[in-house]
């Protein structure tokens, strides 16, 4: 029986809709992935098998294909165990649901089948949005972020037995909503009006960030260089909801959310080794990460 649901992942700084087709034939048992799946995903396959048979379902003991779409993109994230289990117990009869097209799965799941949060929610939220998606499922843990996306319905239950009875309308969830505004996400604390003295530095760094120019201090250790460039961002504009939202996505990406759930509206401040290379400065590898 085939049966096809939705996932996402990142690519870049945006996120990536998944389609995840789910074909279970007669034949040995076994389950493979197919669709260029990362070794996180290649894995999913026992935490998808435990976590179905902890949650009190059958878990087919038939051939079972799963294909990830676009074939031709790399799948690196471990939210696609919840779209892959979802695939499995649909194909299998064991959930009779019409509307998938409607919903987004996004969640790693535990051996026991609880809903694990991941990285880089945000972005894969908004791309769902873009493409039509009303409905999104994700952990506990990644609902504030996911609700930072307006018009999209988020589901957060918190383990695969409660979603799969909300599917199947057995007992259905409620949506979960905001509980604060934006949150201001603080950084840096320090106040560029403590700076004592430094009367030349102060001013070249007000001329710098009023006219949006570059800056290139020289002088010997402990003189203030990087203390007053940690400063600069109190005088910097505030950002746009567009630059905040960038922003946001890429500390989404990064992980560098974790008990934040509103958008970063403070801007970022880096301060690399001053003998960094250029290769080093601007990042990379297959999954270049903030350091």
């Amino acid at each position: 029986m085939f049966f096809q649901t939705f996932g996402a992942t990142t690519l870049g700084l945006n996120g990536t809709l998944i389609t995840v087709e789910i074909d279970i034939a007669n034949g040995l048992p076994a389950l493979d992935i197919v669709g260029l799946p990362d070794t996180a995903v290649r894995e999913s396959r026992e935490r998808v098998r435990a976590a179905i048979k902890n949650s009190g379902f059958e878990f087919p003991s038939r051939r079972i294909t799963i294909n990830l779409a676009p074939a031709d993109l790399k799948k690196d994230s471990s939210g696609l165990d919840l779209p892959i289990a979802i695939g499995i117990l649909a194909a299998s009869g064991q959930i009779t649901w019409n509307n998938f097209q409607e919903y987004l799965f996004v969640s790693e799941l535990s051996l026991e089948g609880k809903l694990r949060g991941i990285c880089g929610i945000l972005p894969m939220a908004i791309h769902g949005v873009e493409q039509g998606i009303k409905h999104m499922v994700v952990a506990p843990a990644n609902g504030e972020e996911a609700l930072l996306v307006e018009g999209i319905e988020i589901y957060a239950p918190h383990t695969l037995a409660q979603l799969v009875n909300h599917l199947s309308k057995a007992s259905l969830l409620s949506p979960i909503t905001k509980q604060s505004l934006a949150t201001v996400m603080m950084n840096h604390r320090e106040d560029f009006a403590d700076v004592q003295g430094q009367v030349v530095g102060k001013r070249a760094l007000e001329i710098a960030a009023a006219g949006g120019h570059n800056l290139l201090m020289v002088g010997p250790p402990g003189s203030g260089k990087t203390m007053l460039a940690r400063r600069i961002t109190s005088i910097l504009p505030t950002m746009s909801s567009q630059e905040a939202l960038e922003v946001t996505k890429i500390y989404s990406i990064a992980d560098l959310l974790h008990s934040h759930t509103g958008l970063v509206t403070e801007r970022p401040f880096r301060s690399p080794h001053h003998t960094i290379s250029g290769a080093g400065m601007v990042g990379g590898g297959v999954n270049s990460k903030i350091k």
